[in-house]
């Protein structure tokens, strides 16, 4: 192992153990240098693994801070089936929680929630998950919900709904229903779609410098990218989602039940 991430290690640990509390300012560079025994450019590219892994924050002119950890996500893949039993409770059930709160743990008053409504035409890419004809005219949902103690947003999503399908109900084109107390799925119900499956394919790349801004993302972060593909109990694609996620503070589990022999 190399010695700057021997450093690397031995800090993580002090960190993760609470040897080194979330605010607390670092030791100098020179000085941490002489501590470890090596040069300050390799205690340099110490510090910056753990920069890229959002443990720490380097303050131009000021230090360098172990970082007060966001809330988490763990986005898991019984969400759905989840969403799908609340879809028939009653309102007032429905209103005290919803999707966020169940992969966060927090409560609906922890949380900050923005949404967005515009109206969008079907490029190639969504017209052929939809089976629909380019140029089909689509409702874009843009959602940014974030913990009210962080400013950056948990993801970035934009949801497309077929226009003249959801048109069926006029509550469904208005954005100041939102948050729609239990989410999509109920929205759809109100239309009488049931969802039969969610399928979800994920990957990764460095974000934009948009995406990096707008999720408080540090150099060397990478983002997560799920496209969520609802179809209905006839085999129609109903909803696609594009969700954008921060890696250093999402955690995807997957469990899969398997048929005994």
């Amino acid at each position: 192992m190399a010695k700057y991430e021997q450093i690397a290690d031995a800090l993580r640990a002090g960190i993760r153990a609470g040897r080194l509390l979330p605010g607390e300012r670092l030791p100098a560079e020179d000085k941490l240098a002489v501590r470890y025994r090596t040069s300050v450019p390799t205690l340099q590219r110490a510090l910056s693994e753990l920069v890229a892994e959002g443990l720490i924050d380097k303050r131009h002119g000021v230090g360098t801070f172990v970082r007060t950890p966001r809330r988490r996500i763990e986005r898991n893949n019984d969400r759905h089936q989840w969403e799908k039993d609340r879809v028939r409770r009653p309102k007032a059930e429905r209103l005290r929680t919803g999707s966020t709160e169940h992969d966060t743990g927090l409560e609906v008053t922890d949380l900050a929630f923005h949404a967005e409504y515009r109206d969008a035409t079907a490029d190639e890419d969504l017209a052929s998950v939809f089976g629909i004809p380019v140029g089909t005219r689509l409702l874009e949902r843009i959602y940014r919900t974030n913990c009210r103690a962080e400013d950056a947003p948990f993801a970035l999503v934009h949801s497309y709904l077929v226009h003249d399908v959801v048109a069926a109900n006029p509550d469904l084109l208005d954005a100041a229903n939102e948050p729609w107390p239990g989410g999509t799925q109920n929205q759809l119900y109100t239309i009488g779609i049931e969802l039969d499956r969610v399928t979800e394919r994920i990957t990764a790349r460095p974000p934009t410098v948009e995406e990096a801004d707008r999720l408080g993302l540090k150099k060397g972060v990478s983002v997560i990218l799920l496209r969520k593909i609802c179809t209905d109990t006839g085999g129609r694609v109903v909803e696609v989602s594009d969700v954008t996620l921060a890696a250093d503070r999402t955690e995807l589990v997957y469990t899969t039940p398997l048929k005994r022999w």
